[in-house]
């Protein structure tokens, strides 16, 4: 990634709604969600909807594909890791001990319900 992709990333999920609508895709995936459903969940007009959903999908952060008359919309997982990777890339100058506290303060993407 470079800066221009990552300040597309970033202008893309620079707003209330789009923010909501990723994170909204993130807790469902892997089966995504329809366009409607997420215009409802998050109280949007689906007109409006629509078009941040196209701002997200152009700067690649989701993707969509047509089910009979439903576009359902999925979070493009590759695109999320390759933004957290740019943005650590350069964390520890070499130093591995600087960035540690950094991987170990993250929580657990799916936390062990088994207990």
């Amino acid at each position: 990634m470079d800066n221009t992709n990552a300040i597309a990333t970033f202008s893309a999920l620079a707003q209330d709604t789009r923010l909501d609508a990723f994170r909204l895709l993130v807790r469902h995936e892997p089966e995504g969600l329809p366009a409607g459903e997420i215009a409802r969940e998050l109280d949007v007009p689906h007109n409006t909807m629509s078009a941040h959903l196209s701002v997200l999908s152009r700067a690649g952060l989701v993707h969509s594909t047509r089910h009979s008359r439903s576009i359902i919309y999925r979070v493009n997982l590759d695109a999320m890791q390759e933004t957290l990777r740019f943005l650590v890339e350069d964390c520890c100058g070499g130093h591995p001990s600087v960035c540690g506290p950094l991987t170990t303060a993250l929580p657990p993407c799916c936390p062990d319900t088994s207990e």
